[in-house]
């Protein structure tokens, strides 16, 4: 980790007090238990809730690609006991991809903190022709209609696939699946010919031989693949967009409180007890302040603008 965030005089006896006194924070997770996004969510939770004197509740809200606990998040009071661990679905693509969206990614929040990152990653069938991301383009350009899978249809794996697809003039057919372990059983199957996944969801996979990996958008090669070319290397650098995590608040809260929420979360991310567990479930721990991710989001926003230009992809709510 780059920095280590220090809260100690984070509140003082009477505040703490006061927080103690406070009903529990709830922290929804717009997914259902047991995924990465769900497990950050509880080792945080501990953790943060310990330093704020307050206990944290993790509520899972999933469905409807985030947007059922994105809702619920902007619609609960603004009294700082709710967050949500959003992500680049809940808080920046859906504005521009899905039809009568319930919320504003940016007007309906209030950044709190970007906690984790995580790469995504181009496979396909171990048995494939393409060798690398050019064998691949050719593959879509020979006059033979390609097939990719994603987890959802709207979903980053599937954004990123159509631009790939769109930018490499290739003709393809989208496969959307109810998730990415549907998703990646079928690519491991030769069902589809490629598919764009989260690296976690496939690396099992790649270093067992079942799927092949063309490129992942790192910015470096990784050092337990180093035969794995970048994005950028591979000619695809478009593809180097990373999932990302991060909490927000609804809009209003006072700045004072979401303040200590985001210096409580990003101390309990620098344990080292949280870090090995965001390793092991596959997440980058990149920490971002207040001010920070508020300015990444809006990068963010206006990146997956383009992206929903350029694939016309749209879907409703």
């Amino acid at each position: 980790m780059k920095r280590r965030l220090f809260t100690a005089g984070l509140l003082s006896a009477p505040a703490l007090a006061q927080a103690q006194s406070q009903p529990p924070l709830r922290l929804i997770v717009p997914a259902p238990p047991g995924g990465s996004t769900d497990i950050l969510a509880r080792v945080l939770g501990e953790k943060a809730g310990a330093l704020l004197g307050q206990p944290i509740v993790v509520d899972n809200r999933g469905g409807a690609g985030g947007i059922i606990g994105t809702e619920a998040a902007a619609r609960a009071p603004a009294d700082g006991n709710t967050i949500i661990l959003g992500h680049n679905q809940t808080h920046a693509s859906n504005q521009w991809m899905t039809r009568n969206l319930p919320y504003h990614v940016v007007d309906s929040f209030t950044p709190v903190a970007r906690l984790a990152t995580v790469h995504h990653a181009t496979v396909v069938p171990a048995n494939s022709h393409a060798r690398d991301m050019a064998g691949l383009i050719e593959m879509g350009r020979a006059g033979r209609r390609v097939s990719y899978a994603s987890s959802q249809a709207g979903s980053a794996s599937h954004v990123l696939a159509e631009t790939f697809v769109r930018r490499s003039q290739m003709d393809a057919v989208h496969v959307p699946y109810r998730g990415g372990g549907p998703a990646t059983t079928d690519t491991v199957a030769g069902v589809v010919d490629f598919y764009v996944s989260t690296w976690p969801g496939v690396v099992t996979l790649v270093r067992e031989g079942r799927l092949r990996a063309l490129s992942i958008g790192a910015p470096r090669r990784l050092p337990d693949f180093p035969d794995l070319p970048t994005t950028e290397e591979a000619g695809v650098p478009f593809m180097a967009v990373d999932a990302w995590f991060g909490l927000f608040a609804p809009r209003g809260v006072e700045p004072g409180r979401v303040s200590r929420l985001s210096l409580a979360f990003l101390e309990a991310l620098a344990q080292p007890e949280v870090a090995t567990r965001a390793t092991q479930a596959g997440l980058n721990a990149a920490p971002m302040s207040v001010a920070e991710f508020a300015a990444f989001q809006l990068a963010e926003v206006r990146r997956w603008q383009e992206m929903a230009t350029l694939t016309g992809i749209m879907m409703e709510s």
